[in-house]
């Protein structure tokens, strides 16, 4: 499934994600959920460790609470979670 506005918008904290792509080889394959996000960054919580992910130059897999699991590149996501909401995205589909 393709990203959407709304789906760019959507609150990430408590979402399951796994690392599809990432520019550092050692994030790449990590998977948990999601417990803080800032600016840059996310807070994931990988079994009993918390492990932070730069969004920028990172492909992320979001699996939704209906188990719909969709494909956002961090570029789209970079920016305070409430400036994010303000946010115009150019439809690129």
């Amino acid at each position: 499934m393709t990203a959407t506005p709304a789906i760019v918008k959507h609150e990430f904290i408590g979402l399951k994600v796994k690392i599809a792509h990432c520019s550092n080889s050692k994030c790449t394959g990590i998977a948990g959920t999601i417990v803080d996000e800032t600016r840059n960054t996310f807070v994931v919580l990988d079994g009993n460790k918390r492990k932070t992910i730069i969004k920028d130059q990172t492909i992320f897999h979001f699996t939704l609470p209906d188990s719909t699991v969709i494909e956002i590149d961090g570029n789209l996501l970079v920016g305070r979670p409430e400036e994010r909401l303000k946010k115009r995205l150019r439809r690129l589909w």
